[in-house]
């Protein structure tokens, strides 16, 4: 419509989570008739990003060097790992701040209809790392989906076979939430998953 190349560029652009043709098209416009020196700076950061970051080789997590910020941080618990299903639900656990323990990714969960099963995700890397004794508690912070659920009961009956402690992340209302607003399944599991004050 545009021409081959910036046609190519709106392509490129709608491989990015909720861009439809409106918002690339929208973008490459942007870039090209606007700011070519920010297109040429995003350019350059996505070129060398994808050349130089690589997989943490102890939590899985994106990173630049062998090991990770977190998992080269000496004041980091050793005793306490969090396993997630991505880098982003990593970086969402940081953000909220009070976790101080190290993380596992691993990069997707169970899917037996799409061929994913524990090789695909490290789970063996996990085990291993359980093997060490270093960790007493396994917190599994996998998404509330089918597939988290199942990924999480699979890795919990794997732990406890180890002696190791598990955890599961609480879900419920959230904060600043009213109840007559919360939805019905949301509700349940906040009474399924209540404590003791």
């Amino acid at each position: 419509m545009y021409g081959k190349t910036i046609d190519q560029l709106i392509e490129a652009l709608r491989i990015l989570p909720g861009v439809g043709v409106k918002s690339a098209q929208r973008m490459a416009l942007q870039l090209l008739e606007k700011d070519r020196d920010a297109a040429r700076k995003l350019a350059s950061a996505i070129d060398e990003a994808a050349n130089k970051v690589g997989r943490c080789a102890q939590c899985r997590t994106l990173t630049e060097h062998d090991l990770c910020d977190i998992c080269s941080n000496p004041n980091r618990s050793e005793s306490q790992l969090c396993v997630v299903e991505s880098p982003a639900d990593l970086y969402a656990i940081e953000q909220a701040g009070g976790y101080r323990g190290k993380y596992f990714v691993l990069l997707g969960h169970l899917s037996p209809i799409d061929g994913i099963g524990p090789e695909q995700l490290g789970i063996d890397k996990l085990i291993e790392r359980l093997q060490s004794n270093s960790v007493d508690e396994l917190i599994l912070a996998t998404n509330l989906t089918v597939e988290g659920e199942a990924t999480a009961h699979f890795i919990a009956d794997k732990a406890k076979a180890l002696g190791v402690q598990v955890s599961r992340i609480a879900y419920g209302v959230p904060m600043g939430g009213e109840l007559e607003y919360v939805d019905g399944g949301t509700l349940n599991m906040a009474l399924q998953s209540r404590k003791t004050v």
